[in-house]
């Protein structure tokens, strides 16, 4: 197996030994992304180096302009970097073309918003069904799949309903189930509490973790402070550098990551 499939004993996770065998999933190795803003460079991201293990749940903290959101659009093949690598299921994405990006974002990641973006003409299946549009070849069995999700996050009985008809925390599991119809490696959080009430952000971030004990790796993004406590490993950037990172719990041993439905 390569360096970029396994992780190297150089202490960026600081992981205990006993899990050092867990599979690489996403890795950025001293990535910069520089903006050009009003005559001026505006350096986002300055150096940064994770790595993120299979079955791992990340929240990525900082205040405004500390280069969270960069680092996740860098993570999400929606941006390159500057300078420096991205590894991802084992391919340098960073010098990709836009076509092969987009292959990658469809076989690989599975993504969640803070406005959930769905599309208010759809129904419920239908909005799940999106990302399978733009698989080629098609995937076998996709309805099904969806009807699935969809009852694995509690809307089985709300298959026919818009948006529209649903409530914000409704509105998130419909995310959620499309999020996980492509069977991703890794699921990217984009806030995804930030518009919902505290009672209806515990029951998302139960579903999370849920999907975290079934196997799932997820990189989450959140300015709140309880809700970061709910990832096992949480990483503070500040001025587009990594300012700690700490441990909530121990990362489980290894196992074989179950298929969704």
């Amino acid at each position: 197996m390569s360096d970029d499939r396994r992780l190297r004993d150089d202490g960026r996770t600081g992981l205990p030994s006993a899990t050092r065998e867990r599979r690489v999933v996403a890795r950025v190795e001293k990535v910069t992304k520089v903006y050009r803003l009003g005559g001026h460079d505006v350096r986002a991201l300055d150096g940064v180096s994770i790595d993120f293990l299979e079955g791992d749940f990340v929240a990525i903290m900082g205040s405004s302009g500390s280069g969270k959101s960069t680092l996740l659009n860098l993570l999400g093949c929606l941006d390159r970097p500057t300078t420096g690598r991205y590894v991802l299921a084992g391919e340098d994405v960073a010098s990709m073309d836009d076509e092969t990006l987009s292959r990658i974002r469809g076989r690989y990641l599975g993504f969640i918003f803070q406005s959930y973006n769905l599309i208010q003409q759809l129904s419920v299946v239908e909005n799940i069904e999106v990302p399978l549009s733009y698989q080629r070849p098609p995937l076998p069995g996709g309805r099904e799949r969806c009807l699935k999700l969809a009852a694995l996050v509690g809307l089985g009985g709300r298959l026919g309903h818009r948006p529209t008809e649903l409530s914000g925390g409704q509105q998130q599991r419909v995310a959620i189930a499309r999020a996980l119809v492509n069977n991703p490696q890794v699921i990217l959080a984009d806030e995804p509490t930030g518009n919902l009430d505290s009672a209806t952000s515990h029951e998302i971030m139960d579903l999370l973790d849920a999907l975290n004990h079934a196997g799932r790796t997820i990189v989450m993004v959140t300015h709140e402070d309880d809700i970061a406590a709910r990832a096992r490993r949480v990483i503070r950037l500040r001025d587009g550098r990594i300012d700690t990172v700490s441990e909530n719990r121990p990362l489980a041993p290894a196992a074989e990551v179950p298929a969704l439905p």
